[in-house]
């Protein structure tokens, strides 16, 4: 795991408190990392350092536990795995940020529906720098691009922290999409930064992206 440089204000931002301290996965398969979250959760302690993972996946369907299968179409040679996060299917691979925010929430002061509204708006306001102008839709949680849904979220909170999060298209074959009703929504369109004139590296993405993940921790 490497390391990505705090933000210069990331303390200041959290109110105080230790900001999460924000690492460079790589691309790592999904299973084992998965895995990881768990036990990190599990072994927790009141001192435990917060932590968020940026990496991406090698290709893989996702379901959530009380996900409905009806929602597979045709998964192929992508495999299928049942998780133990909220929502419903989604596709992760190649050329997508994927971040796993590893925070204690009842220490942070933040609830789920704060955890879910501060990824929102990291990504809302980071699409801002590039001239992309993103949004929320009541009901739906991720974030959408003139209808199109931009990036996908998918929390579980156990023994008060969470894990699983936040998976943002960046420069990504779309197509695996078409094989799933993307997060129960069929017919739904996927969109990505690199189609909207943003920047296709996920590793620059994530680089410039962590600051706004810390300033959006906050109390």
């Amino acid at each position: 795991m490497l390391p990505f440089p705090a933000a210069p204000d990331a303390d200041e931002a959290a109110g105080g408190r230790s900001a999460p301290g924000v690492k460079w996965l790589g691309r790592v398969d999904y299973e084992p990392t998965w895995r990881a979250m768990q036990r990190l959760t599990d072994e927790r302690g009141a001192d435990t350092p917060d932590e968020i993972w940026l990496l991406e996946h090698p290709p893989v369907f996702t379901l959530g536990m009380n996900a409905d299968r009806a929602h597979v179409l045709a998964p192929g040679d992508i495999p299928v795995v049942q998780i133990d996060r909220g929502g419903q299917v989604t596709y992760h691979g190649p050329g997508q940020l994927v971040v796993y925010p590893l925070i204690d929430l009842k220490r942070a002061g933040l609830g789920v529906r704060d955890l879910v509204y501060a990824l929102e708006k990291s990504v809302i306001a980071y699409a801002a720098t590039l001239g992309i102008y993103a949004e929320t839709k009541p009901r739906a949680p991720g974030v959408y691009v003139h209808g199109a849904k931009l990036a996908s979220i998918g929390i579980r909170v156990r023994r008060g922290a969470s894990y699983h999060g936040l998976a943002l298209n960046v420069n990504m074959d779309l197509a695996p999409f078409k094989r799933i009703n993307p997060c129960g929504y069929q017919g739904l369109e996927m969109t990505q930064l690199a189609g909207l004139g943003g920047p296709d590296s996920v590793r620059d993405v994530a680089e410039a992206f962590a600051p706004w993940l810390l300033a959006h921790f906050g109390p």
